[in-house]
């Protein structure tokens, strides 16, 4: 041992507040160990930081188990890892190999503000938390940009500690910028140790094992909410191509979610229109990337990026977003909708729920007539109640299903949540849409979760809003994807609408909004068919006019023709422009009378109605099978006679679909329709017979021709053939039809 060592240990046997005077001894006495005297005061400064340290180590093994709340605020002076001269930074939160937390990331920022808060639990507070900074890579592995540890012994417990962490690499020593943030540990009991060990224990065992324990855990309403994007269109995107051109799709990730579009070819300006679903889970990240590539046979080529926070999007609402790509790229539309939340209105006692008298005054008000000529877009106000379904089809191996109920009103998407097992689910939520054209028809479908594949279909309903009953509860029977025959099960709405009937009439002679997801027009052979016998039907009509009139001139019958004679004569003699809307009015209000007599004494068979298209599935089938049978030549041949096919096909509708919906406006199909008609006649007898017909073109021709100057982004438009496009077509009232529910003891309350 040596002298210091010798001497250190003699003057530290006893109390260390001794030590002071020993040394003052020493420095009297000018012993010959006077050259030890800078050792001993860093000595004792070690034994009493060791002593602080024991204390500390006693005070922490105190506590079994502790919660660290953490603030990750923001990093500076990061280093580069692109080429662009910056990166894109994110945080990984591990303990010995186990990740607890990984941050979002933030794109081309040397100084990201993450401002993310989150909780880690802690078991051994002796082992420190490994800060790892990365700069994230498509398709490549993640750059290190540097790591720091947090030691948690070192932190006051309740109290929060800021904290600066120093970025290193063991392979660099250079500056790699730090990291801010702040750190709480708080100590908990052995009795919310024993409950997390539990719920952890509990979702361990539902997340490993075979693939039907994942299964069973994916079937778990784990995810917190649900992201529905329709995926519209791109617009000046980047040339990758030597043509100028680009082949473009797009990548969305939300967390672990992933969906991959299809590739348009040879456009800058992509319509894509697919829409699809990414869920949201609260353990991860609530950042959507977007990212543009162009389509190669070798590698595709990367086109942009931008990101889209969903915690700024507001919920149980469709939302149209336009978003820029980085560095001017081009720009991505899409609809966003975050549903399936727990956060939308839940009924929690439908017996005792009441309105809000306040509120639904206020939407009186605003919707009432003072206010018609403000934001003309905002027609009305729609409220569903989706309460529960009964009876519904089985579509798991088990017996039961997992079913959710969407709904849509045009382009505005909402869902329920999923109820697991059952088969009779009760989902008691209320919605809430924003109307912008009162002839809007609100589908509700009923799906089956399925993790691994697309929702299995169990029914749909649709119905008009001018069809709904406010405030009643009623049962609707649910029926097939096309809307003309039974699905199985039966479902519980209540509906209830606000709206204003000026903004409703103006909106009614202007285009309709465009609904992004339809149907894609397929040719088939028996929808051909019955275009032609509609057009023949509607060609037959104005024959028999015709033949009347030839009769007439003819004199088949002299009576006939000696009325027709007479009546033209008198007309054409004191004939006036107001006479002819008088003429219509006439002929609406005979059908009116026909049409309140027929619903007072007969009772219409709806099942007939609605086998019209029961033959369509037969011959589809038939058509399908034919067409797997046939060659893939064969079908490359008639591919260009199938597209003009369906081009007449198309067109034979359109002309069908015109002049039923002419009759139908006539026969009071939609008695809204018909009575604005009715309206819109009144005036124009007034007018015509004040006016003259030479004052009437003119202002017509002014109107037409100043149009574009007062409003050059107005859409050209036909006000009567948008206000025929509202009224429906043959086919389109049998999709509207109400079918009686097929369902025993509909109404009674049944086990799952």
């Amino acid at each position: 041992m040596t002298t210091s060592e010798n001497l250190i240990e003699n003057l530290l046997v006893g109390p260390l507040h001794s030590v002071t005077k020993k040394l003052q001894t020493l420095e009297k006495e000018r012993c010959p160990e006077r050259e030890m005297w800078d050792e001993i005061p860093c000595y004792i400064e070690t034994c009493d930081q060791d002593t602080g340290l024991r204390q500390r180590r006693h005070e922490l093994m105190q506590h079994s188990f502790f919660h660290l709340d953490v603030w990750l605020k923001e990093g500076k002076d990061l280093v580069v890892r692109d080429s662009s001269g910056t990166s894109d930074p994110y945080v990984k939160f591990k303990i010995g190999d186990k990740q607890f937390y990984k941050s979002r990331t933030v794109y081309k920022c040397l100084n990201p503000k993450w401002d993310e808060r989150f909780t880690i639990p802690i078991e051994d507070v002796f082992k420190p938390v490994s800060v790892k900074c990365y700069d994230y890579d498509r398709g490549v592995k993640d750059d290190r940009m540097g790591a720091a540890e947090i030691n948690l012994s070192m932190l006051s417990l309740n109290s929060p500690t800021e904290l600066k962490l120093e970025l290193k690499d063991k392979k660099d020593v250079e500056y790699m910028g730090f990291i801010l943030l702040q750190c709480t540990l708080v100590p908990k009991s052995s009795e919310e140790k024993e409950q997390f060990q539990q719920t952890r224990g509990s979702t361990l065992k539902k997340s490993v094992g075979s693939l039907e324990s994942q299964a069973r855990k994916l079937k778990m309403q784990i995810w917190s909410g649900i992201v529905n994007i329709v995926l519209v269109e791109g617009h000046d995107l980047m040339a990758m191509d030597d043509n100028g051109l680009s082949d473009p799709y797009v990548k969305f990730r939300l967390g672990q979610e992933k969906y991959k579009s299809k590739h348009k070819y040879k456009t800058l300006n992509p319509r894509w229109l697919e829409q699809f679903s990414l869920r949201i889970f609260d353990d991860q990240s609530h950042t959507l990337e977007i990212s543009v590539y162009d389509h190669d046979l070798r590698s595709d080529d990367f086109m942009g990026r931008t990101s889209i926070d969903l915690s700024e999007i507001e919920k149980e609402k469709t939302h149209m977003i336009i978003k820029e790509l980085e560095d001017g790229a081009g720009t991505i539309k899409l609809l966003l909708t975050i549903s399936g939340t727990q956060g939308a209105e839940t009924i929690t006692d439908l017996v005792n729920y009441t309105t809000n008298t306040k509120e639904r005054d206020d939407l009186y008000r605003s919707y009432g007539l003072v206010n018609s000529f403000k934001n003309l877009k905002d027609v009305g106000w729609l409220q569903v109640k989706v309460i529960r379904a009964q009876g519904l089809r089985s579509a798991d191996i088990g017996g039961k299903s997992d079913p959710f109920c969407v709904l849509e009103l045009v382009n505005a998407r909402l869902q329920t949540q999923t109820e697991y097992k059952t088969l009779n689910p009760e989902w008691n939520k209320i919605f809430t849409f924003n109307v912008k054209d009162i002839h809007s028809v609100l589908e509700v479908t009923v799906y089956d979760e399925d993790r691994d594949k697309k929702a299995e279909f169990l029914g749909k309903v649709a119905i008009p809003i001018l069809q709904m009953k406010r405030g009643v509860r009623r049962w609707y029977a649910l029926k097939d994807k096309k809307l003309t025959g039974r699905s199985k099960g039966a479902i519980l709405l209540e509906m209830d609408y606000i709206y204003n009937l000026v903004k409703a009439a103006v909106r009614t002679v202007n285009p309709r909004e465009e609904k992004y997801m339809q149907a894609e027009p397929k040719f088939k052979i028996s929808l051909m068919k019955r275009n032609i016998n509609r057009v023949m039907q509607i060609i037959s009509s104005i024959m028999e006019v015709g033949k009347f009139l030839q009769s007439c001139f003819e004199w088949e019958s002299k009576a006939r023709s000696i009325t027709a004679f007479t009546v033209f004569l008198i007309i054409t003699w004191f004939f006036e422009p107001y006479m002819l809307p008088v003429t219509l009015l006439i002929l609406f209000l005979k059908n009116y009378f026909i049409k309140s007599a027929k619903e007072a004494f007969s009772v219409e068979s709806r099942e007939d109605l609605m086998s019209v298209d029961e033959e369509d599935d037969d011959d589809d089938d038939e058509t399908s099978k034919q067409k797997k049978d046939e060659k893939t030549g064969v079908r490359e041949k008639f591919q260009a006679a199938q597209e003009v096919c369906l081009q007449v096909q198309q067109g034979m509708d359109m002309v069908a679909s015109l002049g039923e919906r002419i009759k139908n406006t006539f026969n009071w199909s939609v008695p809204w329709l018909s009575l604005l008609a009715v309206i819109a006649l009144s005036v124009g007898v007034v007018v015509l017979y004040f006016l003259p017909i030479r004052v009437l073109i003119l202002l017509w021709g002014i109107n037409k021709f100043t149009k574009k100057l007062r409003a050059p982004n107005a859409i050209p438009n036909n006000e009567l053939l948008d206000y025929l496009s509202r009224v429906p077509s043959d086919s389109e009232l049998i999709h509207y039809r109400e079918l009686s529910p097929d369902v025993p003891n509909l109404g009674k309350k049944k086990r799952a």
